[in-house]
């Protein structure tokens, strides 16, 4: 795990040491509560049949000072709308996200494939055969979920998305719960070739096209 850095996958590490993969897994969560237990400054995540090794959360006060100035980079609003809708109807078509939300999202289902939050979970039988998307392992890593089941519960995304937009804060998602830092969770900054510090268009605050295509404009959210 140590060398590894990213979420170290059970199987691969079955594979290593010649293991069935269940045995494996047994030791992991073994060592994962030893170091719980032992109250160290370290601790041991499970994502997703994975694990990683992690700063205790009651540190970050500590690591944010070491690290500081960090450029933090996060999601726009109609990004995080579209990441929710996926996370709770996958695999879902881009056609079903669209209906949800009332407006196209190609540019915005570019940009969270390009930061590898969502990826093609094959293709439906409906007509044409339109691609299913669904989210990845880094979606659950930056959001600090080991699994799907994880996920705040909502009755209706759908519903969730309208109120939001209304400013119904009592029926509203929140998606202050699916926010996330990019530089964190990906490791680099998303910055032009030429060092100007622009921001990735995919992070940018979405606009209406007269064609009601969402696009991104240049200031983040």
């Amino acid at each position: 795990m140590f060398v590894w850095g990213s979420p170290l996958d059970v199987k691969v590490a079955a594979e290593m040491f010649n293991m069935d993969w269940r045995e494996v897994y047994d030791c992991f969560r073994e060592l994962q509560e030893e170091y719980e237990s032992g109250g160290r400054g370290i601790v041991i995540r499970e994502i997703s049949k994975s694990f990683q090794f992690c700063t205790r959360p009651e540190n970050s006060v500590y690591i944010e000072r070491l690290c500081t100035p960090v450029k933090e980079k996060r999601l726009s609003q109609s990004a995080l709308e579209v990441l929710a809708i996926i996370a709770y109807k996958q695999p879902v078509t881009k056609g079903e996200i669209e209906a949800i939300r009332g407006i196209k999202c190609d540019r915005v289902i570019e940009g969270l494939t390009r930061k590898g939050l969502i990826e093609e979970k094959g293709r439906s039988n409906a007509i044409g055969r339109p691609i299913l998307y669904g989210t990845t392992k880094l979606f659950l890593e930056g959001f600090g979920f080991s699994s799907l089941k994880e996920l705040p519960d909502i009755d209706d995304i759908g519903s969730a998305i309208l109120a939001e937009d209304e400013g119904d804060a009592e029926d509203s998602l929140d998606f202050q719960q699916i926010a996330i830092d990019l530089t964190q969770a990906s490791g680099s900054a998303s910055e032009d070739p030429a060092g100007n510090g622009a921001e990735d268009p995919a992070l940018a605050k979405p606009e209406e096209a007269p064609e009601r295509e969402e696009i991104e404009a240049d200031q983040p959210v």
